[in-house]
């Protein structure tokens, strides 16, 4: 069953062993990211299997993390809620992340019903689909408490993630800007709207607390929001901004998608809850925000006055540059009662956002074969922190195929931003590394196999000559066909006759094995 708000979800994971409650007195700077990213890099909680789309990696994780008493404050941090294969798929109502995968191809499927019968039988799922929706209510818990005037972000137990986080004279921030803190708000998403059509957004950006009432949103430029700030600024209109914290579980993941602008977040969270998310409008904003959130921060982005946010320790393992972003007035803070403040820690993974991106894979597989039908699967290993590399596996038909893939899936949304994709053919894992490179290191010849182009990369890429552009590697891997430059005879691979499989199956109790 869905979870209704985050803290059904605590309790459910309490009661599964996933959940580990720290009583001791623990500092929101530094200390609490310093305990969840040791635990992030331990055994998963839990007797699960690894899944089969991750074989290598399906071991660590640690436990959920709750914070019962925190320095300074009188609200619980929870941390690491989704950073588990299995907690990933319970926030999302799964047993595995391959339905995910399941349930968005079957969404996917374009066959129309042609008979009065068909369209009968098609009746409940379109109804279902339409349930999928956002439905606004009067009143939820996350009003139980309203504060307007003496609502102050320093009464929420925000967290200091890394040491030089926010740090003046680090990472390009100027000596004498005004410090602020190096608290960031991590594991919200923030709502706006498009002002021209209306449509919403939900994007996980981090937020940096300068003062009680301001802060600065880091948004990139091809981020929904940031778009809708760019509309919101052409009108000479302030723009604005919910910050949610907490909710259903699927809300939290739904965030990070990378979906197209017209794809809304909250549907795709109803989607995945089996129900429409429910939603009441703020107090001080024109938005609506989920019913059942834990905290929500109402407040504007300024159009005019921008802070210099950052450096701040991000997931590609370093310090990602400050830079001048949008500030953010609070002009309220509404919470249920005895809320729990959820948050999470980015660094060199493993860490929680893995987990997240890893379902982000399963997602998107079914709609990566809309645009690229040639892929059979494909893989976003751990080493390569989302954007730095991708294996892909192809059913090889015709020469010069996998270039094909390589330079079409580089045209496809946020895959443009991938530093490395290996294409292989279809009867290697993907999910293995040392597969996958066992087969780049035999079948490829450098200078016929490989692709370097120019184009966008990841903005936080701190290796490319500019920011947000430089180079990016293709490498077919596959096995070489007439027509793709070989001039000699591509040898036969190792394989053991089926016979002798088949005799040592059946005696290998009898050699001593298990």
């Amino acid at each position: 069953m869905p979870y209704t708000d985050l803290q059904s979800f605590i309790k459910d994971l309490a009661s599964r062993g996933q959940l580990k409650r720290v009583a001791a007195e623990v500092d929101p700077v530094l200390e609490i990211s310093a305990i969840a990213d040791r635990v992030c890099k331990l055994p998963a909680a839990g007797d699960s299997a690894p899944p089969k789309t991750d074989p290598t990696h399906g071991g660590c994780g640690g436990h959920a993390l709750l914070f019962e008493n925190v320095k300074d404050s009188d609200i619980p941090i929870a941390i690491n809620l989704l950073g588990s294969y299995e907690r990933m798929c319970l926030a999302l109502g799964v047993s595995d992340l391959e339905e995910l995968a399941e349930r968005i191809e079957q969404l996917l499927k374009p066959e129309m019903p042609t008979t009065l019968i068909e369209k009968m039988k098609k009746l409940p799922e379109l109804a279902r689909l339409a349930g999928f929706a956002p439905k606004v209510v009067k009143q939820g818990m996350c009003q139980d408490v309203v504060r307007t005037d003496d609502a102050s972000l320093f009464d929420l137990p925000i967290i200091q993630c890394w040491p030089y986080d926010g740090e003046p004279g680090f990472g390009g921030k100027p000596a004498d800007d005004t410090k602020g803190t190096g608290k960031y708000i991590t594991f919200a998403g923030s709502y706006s709207k498009d002002p021209e059509s209306g449509e919403r957004n939900v994007g996980m950006y981090r937020i940096q607390v300068f003062e009680e009432k301001l802060a600065a949103i880091h948004w990139h430029m091809h981020h929904d929001g940031a778009r809708h700030y760019r509309k919101y600024k052409s009108r000479g209109e302030k723009m604005p901004v919910a910050v949610v914290l907490g909710g259903e579980p699927v809300l939290s993941y739904a965030a990070t998608c990378p979906l197209p602008p017209d794809v809304s977040e909250l549907l795709l969270a109803g989607f995945l809850n089996n129900g429409g998310i429910e939603l009441v409008p703020c107090k001080t904003i024109p938005l609506e925000v989920p019913a059942n959130a834990e905290i929500v921060i109402e407040g504007w982005a300024d159009i005019e006055q921008t802070l210099i946010e950052g450096p701040f320790g991000d997931h590609t393992g370093f310090y990602s540059a400050a830079d001048r972003f949008p500030a953010f007035h609070l002009t309220a803070i509404t919470h249920r009662e005895r809320p729990v403040y959820p948050t999470t820690i980015v660094g060199k993974p493993p860490q929680e956002d893995y987990y997240m991106g890893k379902a982000t894979e399963r997602i998107f597989l079914p709609l990566l074969r809309l645009v690229v039908p040639d892929v059979v699967d494909y893989s976003l290993p751990m080493f390569g922190a989302f954007h730095n590399c991708a294996f892909v596996k192809i059913h090889k038909e015709y020469p010069l195929q996998a270039r094909k893939v390589i330079s079409s899936l580089w045209g496809a949304g946020q895959m443009m931003f991938a530093k490395m994709i290996v294409v292989v053919d279809e009867h290697v894992d993907v999910h293995d590394e040392q597969k996958v490179l066992f087969h780049m290191g035999a079948n490829v010849d450098w200078r016929r196999d490989t692709i370097i182009s120019d184009g966008p990369c990841d903005i936080l890429d701190h290796s490319t000559p500019y920011i947000g552009s430089g180079s990016k590697i293709g490498i077919d891997a596959t096995r070489k066909i007439p027509g793709e430059g070989m001039i000699r005879d591509w040898p036969e691979a190792l394989e053991m006759s089926a016979e002798v499989r088949r005799l040592v199956e059946s005696r290998w109790a009898e050699y001593g094995f298990d």
